[in-house]
């Protein structure tokens, strides 16, 4: 349980993050305002966006657990995270923009044709449920390390608390309360990383206490596992509707490019501590539950003040995370299923509800499924999500984007239907095999590609008309 000092800390935190959620409700008066904050966000409120959702539960609790059984290789969903918001600030954010979208199905259905807007749809969704898993799995182990409560009581306190941070407040509540999350984080991770090597006596005492292979290489879990997780992140950031929908909230281009490259900066400094904690518990206390590392080393080792700080920070990371990807398959849902196919006559105000149905919809069953695996890794859910989206999306999206011109319909549907079907059979099949990321990538740009030749549009046809002679 909580000392009176921890107690006082968390509840100082969570009334100040309570307060910039309320703040950010009243800001939402239509579906527009909810989805991207009626296209007014600055750089700061888009990088807040983006980090109140990438920097949760998998880039801290996750990543100190993965660092306890295989250490830097914990590092790879915060690094990979970087290298995809580079990627969607330098390469891909001008062009998403400039097509007038607030949703990736919009995005591919003015390339690809209409079909493939409900399946794009489902896959992408899927791949944000299973990220929302691993968030509600991380936020589990965090109030039963700290409270002593049962699972199911810890996971039903995590499924309440997503639901009212977002379905009220929408894209302003994932970036206002993303800005102030961030902060937190940020602050409280430097100093746990600065206290962890305190204890520690520095990185070389940690060295000589673990064996060199697997703690002190990325590749600890393998070249292939490791290269595939963080490949994952790449085309799983670029693909998710959550951190696109930064993008069109952004106020301008400006506003959306420097908000993406912001938030690349500071995922791998916010990562990196969790990954320290890890590995010194490992040193420490190698007999506890890899995924309390780091909650038992901000109680065991931090001032009370700061630890109820730190701990109610990393709880609402995590909120802020599943909160922020629920979002996205809210707003998905929303635009390109009710509005578009379900109701075309919907109001506005009938579009909003719908969406925040959807968001409660997917909260639920995250919670189901996470209280039948409550013993498997948080990143492991993160990294799956990721390769899903990323082969459901991630080169339909490029050929939309830079091949509009050679890229045929037909072709990007077998692509966006295919590649994720396999890439799920795969895993199942072939569990311990080739990494499902690998399989899912592989048949869309062969489907994209060879379909595009053996498929083409068919040109469409001047229409003539014959004058009469005279």
């Amino acid at each position: 349980m909580l000392s009176t000092g921890q107690l006082l800390g968390a509840v100082c935190t969570v009334a100040l993050i309570s307060f910039v959620a309320s703040e950010a409700r009243k800001r939402v008066k239509s579906f527009d305002d909810f989805a991207t904050g009626g296209g007014s966000l600055g750089a700061i409120y888009v990088a807040g966006t983006i980090l109140g959702t990438i920097v949760g539960g998998a880039a801290t609790i996750g990543a100190a657990q993965l660092a306890f059984r295989y250490g830097l290789a914990g590092w790879w969903f915060s690094l990979g995270s970087c290298f995809a918001l580079v990627f969607l600030g330098l390469v891909l954010s001008d062009k998403l923009r400039g097509a007038g979208v607030k949703t990736i199905p919009q995005f591919l259905v003015n390339t690809y044709g209409d079909r493939v807007g409900p399946w794009s749809w489902l896959f992408t969704s899927l791949g944000l449920l299973l990220n929302i898993i691993g968030q509600v799995l991380a936020a589990t182990s965090l109030l039963s390390t700290v409270f002593g409560v049962k699972p199911v009581v810890a996971a039903l306190v995590t499924f309440l608390a997503m639901m009212l941070y977002v379905i009220y407040g929408g894209v302003w509540s994932t970036g206002s309360v993303g800005v102030a999350k961030t902060l937190l984080v940020l602050g409280s991770m430097l100093v746990v990383g600065f206290v962890a090597d305190r204890l520690a006596g520095g990185v070389s005492n940690i060295a000589r206490a673990l064996p060199r292979y697997p703690y002190f290489s990325l590749f600890g879990r393998g070249l292939w596992t490791d290269l595939a997780a963080g490949f994952s992140l790449l085309v799983g950031v670029a693909s998710t509707q959550t951190y696109l929908q930064a993008l069109f909230s952004g106020k301008d281009l400006r506003a959306a490019k420097h908000g993406a490259l912001l938030a690349a900066a500071i995922t791998p400094v916010a990562g990196l501590p969790g990954v320290y904690v890890g590995m010194h518990m490992k040193v420490t206390q190698p007999g506890i539950s890899a995924a309390s590392a780091l909650p038992l080393f901000v109680t065991q080792y931090l001032h009370p003040v700061l630890a109820g700080i730190v701990l109610a920070t990393l709880f609402i990371s995590v909120i802020g995370t599943a909160a922020g990807l629920s979002l996205g398959v809210g707003v998905m849902f929303g635009q390109d299923i009710f509005k578009k196919r379900l109701r075309p006559a919907a109001t506005d105000r009938q579009v909003l509800v719908a969406s925040r149905l959807a968001i409660a919809v997917v909260g639920g069953a995250a919670l189901i499924i996470a209280l039948a695996g409550l013993d498997s890794l948080i990143l492991k859910w993160s990294f799956l999500s990721m390769g899903l989206r990323g082969s459901t999306v991630f080169f339909p999206l490029l050929g939309a984007v830079f091949f509009k011109r050679y890229v045929s319909r037909r072709a990007g549907l077998l692509a966006i239907v295919a590649a994720p079907l396999l890439s799920l059979a795969w895993g199942a099949v072939f569990p311990e095999g080739i990494d499902p990321l690998y399989i899912g990538l592989l048949t869309s740009l062969v489907c994209l590609w060879a379909g595009s030749v053996v498929m083409p549009d068919r040109p469409r046809q001047a229409q003539h008309t014959s004058q009469p002679t005279t």
